[in-house]
């Protein structure tokens, strides 16, 4: 009587380990990390503003834009200054040539918000946050 009561708790020791085990995977398979790209990054000039955009959308230079090689219009980037840490997120509303060195081109709220007018270049990281169905 004994001896089967201890193999009836080991028997249910062991299906709830292997229940965690499944869970824990399973768990596990919804997170997801979003990548996080380097590079450097410069702004839009504000003599662009009222100019469209690829998007179709006009540029506005204090808007938190930007423009991106790949990325989908209406991508929301979180772009972090890696000099000072400072932290915004843009739209990606307009596309760099294929042939740019930059990651991005943000619009001059952008950058004025990230403190880098003075500089005009800045070694930034993107991390894309969310993508926006655009309707036309």
């Amino acid at each position: 009587m004994v001896k089967e009561k201890y193999q009836q708790l080991t028997t249910l020791k062991t299906l709830n380990r292997i229940f965690i085990c499944f869970l824990v995977i399973l768990l596990t398979s919804f997170i997801t990390t979003n990548p996080v790209y380097k590079g450097t990054a410069t702004y839009y000039g504000q003599h662009w503003t009222g100019r469209l955009t690829s998007s179709g959308e006009r540029f506005h230079a204090d808007s938190l834009t930007a423009a991106h090689k790949y990325f989908k219009f209406g991508t929301i980037l979180k772009v972090t200054n890696t000099i000072n840490d400072s932290v915004r997120f843009v739209k990606v509303n307009d596309r760099l040539p294929k042939s740019s060195k930059r990651i991005i081109d943000l619009s001059y709220g952008a950058a004025k918000q990230l403190n880098f007018l003075r500089s005009g270049v800045v070694p930034v990281t993107l991390e894309p946050i969310d993508t926006v169905q655009i309707k036309k």
